[in-house]
């Protein structure tokens, strides 16, 4: 899969490229009770920006928020309360501008089985007014790797297929900003890395891209900045590095040659949490600011235990997600 589509203004040009690509302040979304159930504050004073340019992490447990969010960008749910700019457009003062400069890969395949991919593409660039002589569906399928399947019905298409074809859609109108609502979902690996590898050409481009994903070491490793809702709330917002860097936790797991039947006295009460695994495996569950490794090795030594192998594991986001939720959580019980 190759990415060759050359990034494009938004045909309001009258703003110059502004510093925040999505902009929310005080968010609010509350559905009113209905058929007996009480009414539910889907999105509860949500404020946050997403700077131009950067892969951004929507993260949070199902019925967090997140698609309630994205449906408010993407004007299919009116918001309660707040204000919220697409591109230094008012969602709703602004609402076409606003529309023209982002384009949402919805979470659900919802593509017309009848069409073909090209004639999809056609009829998407014909929505957003794009004029015929100015379209690149064919530029686009190649970029997305559906060059082959551009006139097959898209009821033939593969799951991973169909998911390629939804980003095509959403890049017709050459759109600044790129919205992906867990583009992965039931993808295969190969195909996964396909999608991933032509992303990340268009965020290298300029293109600034808001991202949902249950699959949160993807979220880790593409992603430069994170946001956590959680209940409708924001409970984090910062760059990837800085968030997990506040972890200050670590993991060291110690093979030994000896057979253990509990952990060693000399090795409890240091700070650490220690446990042993399979009568010869030590873990040690530490705060790099507090405990060195080099303690923990040294008291092994102590012990007169022989290590044959040794491995570390920090942090990831996937441990941070746990832990903050479950802080707001327990605020909430």
């Amino acid at each position: 899969m190759t990415a060759s589509i050359a990034q494009n203004e938004p045909k309001d040009t009258s703003n110059s490229t502004p510093k925040a690509a999505i902009e929310v302040k005080n968010l609010s979304k509350t559905y009113k009770s209905a058929y007996g159930q009480p009414e539910k504050h889907a999105l509860n004073d949500v404020s946050l920006t997403i700077p131009q340019g950067s892969f951004f992490a929507l993260l949070g447990p199902n019925g967090a928020g997140k698609s309630t969010f994205i449906n408010i960008l993407a004007g299919l749910v009116v918001k309660t309360s707040g204000e919220a700019r697409i591109w230094d457009y008012d969602i709703e003062d602004q609402m076409r501008a606003a529309r023209r400069s982002i384009g949402i890969v919805p979470q659900e395949l919802n593509l017309d089985p009848f069409f073909t991919p090209r004639e999809l593409m056609e009829v998407q660039a014909g929505l957003y007014g794009v004029p015929k002589n100015q379209r690149r569906t064919d530029e686009i399928l190649d970029a997305v790797g559906l060059a082959d399947k551009a006139s097959s019905y898209a009821r033939t298409l593969s799951g991973g297929m169909r998911r390629r074809l939804l980003v095509a859609k959403a890049m017709v109108h050459s759109p600044p900003i790129l919205v992906l609502d867990e583009p992965t979902a039931g993808v295969d690996i190969e195909l996964r890395m396909q999608l991933w590898d032509y992303v990340r050409e268009l965020n290298r481009q300029g293109t600034t891209v808001l991202l949902t994903t249950h699959y949160l070491e993807e979220a880790e490793e593409l992603c430069d900045k994170v946001a956590i809702i959680n209940h409708g709330r924001l409970v984090a917002c910062d760059e990837t590095q800085t968030l997990l860097s506040k972890m200050d936790a670590k993991e060291l797991s110690v093979t030994v040659s000896e057979t253990l039947s509990e952990v060693p006295d000399i090795l409890r009460g240091h700070g650490y949490k220690v446990a042993l695994h399979h009568n010869n495996q030590l873990s040690f569950q530490y705060s790099p600011s507090k405990v060195e490794i080099a303690k923990i090795l040294d008291l092994v030594s102590q012990a007169k235990l022989t290590v044959s192998d040794l491995t570390t594991k920090e942090s990831d986001l996937e441990d941070l997600f746990l832990q903050l939720t479950r802080e707001d959580n327990a605020k909430i019980a």
